[in-house]
């Protein structure tokens, strides 16, 4: 590679302020959060338009270099992580271009913070319901192209169902230009869907037209406490049966990932007097101003108590009890790393094995590694759960994930024969490669490489990732 040629191609092209050469400056962009992958880059690009991304395509497949984009950098699978690639970073497209709250849709370009493109939509009398923790930092082009779950799913869906257009730059640098708001658009294939969970390797998503609903006018929240995630499944039910199409988020939390919450995080307490086996967490949440869901959530409760189904609960009172409750969900993650090494699985089943896919992986995992212990929690709502391991008390960090992929390998088989995913929500980047050579189908394999080489036949958007290299 002439690097020197490309440099200069590429500053002449967006300017010196643009391009990023300084090896001090290009170190953080190389690292993964968790040190698990470390890459290498001759330039990170700051474009400022669509226009600017199709010119540095073009002048990158003149020099045969690879391209990889970074959005906010909260990815856990090493999605955004170049080897010899120029980086394109997308915080300067940034833009809330349009909030139509009659058609409830916005357009915006995708290095908008996912929080931003939620305070637009309040802000304009409308609801924006993808939210996860790093909502504060991820930028909405991540969360399409890795097609992002989140909490409220059970309701609203993945990213994917939240899109209605897209606006994409191709691997020859062409753009397409797909940006509509339309809820009946019957003309041929559905071009978007091929780059929703594609992580970048098929096209760069620029601009998005987002699916809003009605701002939501009333809200409720409990913590229950539940003998087992058996128990929590029967709530989970009762509340469907309850509250129907009101119910947002449905959370579960085995004993230790709260106890764990509560002893490394300042200000997380539970509001339950006593300890149990699993908790839950309930939120409904509705546009309509007369709603009374207090009285909802209560007999909802009501009647998991009267069928013994739960053992305690707490209606929050205010916003501020709310977040509270939320606060204990969310502290979890980082709760587990200051108590040490973590094995982690991003997992799903059908939500009514979820019980018994924890049940079965606890088990397994006690025998592989005496003394683990088990922080599962998740998104029991749609059958999303984080079966996480961590150390044994008093044990070597680095000696305990050594077990890192071996683990995965029979936690992963177990969740096949159950007609599950393992990757539920947070993709596959390079970290899960293998697994999808081990465990996807040749038929299924073959059909993503015939995309992928359909759309780009060099191989040079965000190549590695995704697709294990065929044999």
């Amino acid at each position: 590679m002439d690097t020197s040629a490309l440099i200069t191609d590429l500053i002449a092209a967006l300017g010196d302020g643009s391009v990023v050469t300084n090896v001090e400056d290009l170190e953080p962009h190389l690292r993964e959060e968790r040190g698990l992958f470390v890459g290498t880059s001759p330039a990170l690009t700051k474009p400022r338009t669509t226009q600017d991304i199709s010119e540095i395509v073009k002048i990158c497949a003149a020099h045969n270099v690879a391209v990889v984009v970074h959005g906010g950098q909260t990815g856990l699978v090493g999605g955004g992580i170049p080897d010899d690639a120029v980086l394109i970073d997308m915080s300067r497209l940034n833009k809330i271009i349009e909030v139509d709250p009659v058609n409830l849709t916005m357009t915006v370009e995708t290095g908008t913070i996912l929080a931003d493109v939620q305070a637009a939509a309040d802000e304009a009398g409308a609801y924006f319901p993808l939210s996860l923790a790093a909502e504060g930092s991820c930028q909405i082009g991540g969360n399409l192209s890795t097609n992002a779950g989140g909490v409220h799913v059970v309701r609203y869906g993945n990213a994917r169902q939240l899109v209605m257009g897209l606006e994409v730059v191709l691997a020859d640098g062409r753009i397409w230009n797909g940006l509509r708001a339309l809820r009946k658009d019957n003309t041929g294939y559905e071009l978007k869907e091929l780059f929703l969970g594609s992580e970048g390797t098929l096209g760069i998503i620029t601009k998005a037209v987002l699916r809003l609903y009605p701002k939501l006018q009333q809200k409720a929240v409990a913590f229950v406490g539940c003998a087992s995630f058996d128990q929590a499944l029967q709530l989970l039910h009762t509340a469907q049966k309850r509250a129907g199409d009101v119910l947002m988020a449905c959370e579960a939390m085995n004993k230790l990932s709260v106890e764990l919450a509560c002893k490394h995080m300042e200000g997380v307490t539970t509001p339950l007097e006593n300890q149990h086996n699993c908790y839950v967490l309930l939120e409904f949440g509705s546009a309509n101003t007369d709603a009374d869901l207090n009285t909802v959530m209560e007999s909802t409760l009501s009647d998991a108590f009267e069928n013994k189904i739960i053992e305690d609960a707490v209606i929050a009172q205010s916003e501020t009890q709310a977040r509270a409750i939320w606060n204990v969900r969310e502290s979890i993650p980082p709760a587990q790393k200051r108590e040490g090494g973590s094995i982690k699985h991003d997992v799903s089943v059908p939500v009514s094995k979820t019980p018994e896919m924890i049940a079965k992986a606890t088990e397994l995992v006690e025998v592989l590694l005496p003394g683990v212990r088990v922080v599962a929690f998740g998104h029991l709502g749609d059958g999303n759960i984080h079966f996480n391991l961590t150390q044994p008390q008093d044990a070597d960090k680095q000696e305990f994930l050594r077990h890192w992929h071996s683990t995965n390998e029979k936690i992963h088989d177990l969740i096949e024969t159950m007609g599950g995913s393992f990757s539920a929500e947070h993709g596959i980047g390079q970290l899960k490669t293998g697994e999808m050579a081990r465990l996807k189908s040749d038929v299924e394999l073959d059909l993503m490489r015939t995309i992928k080489s359909a759309l780009d036949p060099q191989n040079r958007l965000n190549p590695g990732k995704v697709l294990p290299p065929k044999n």
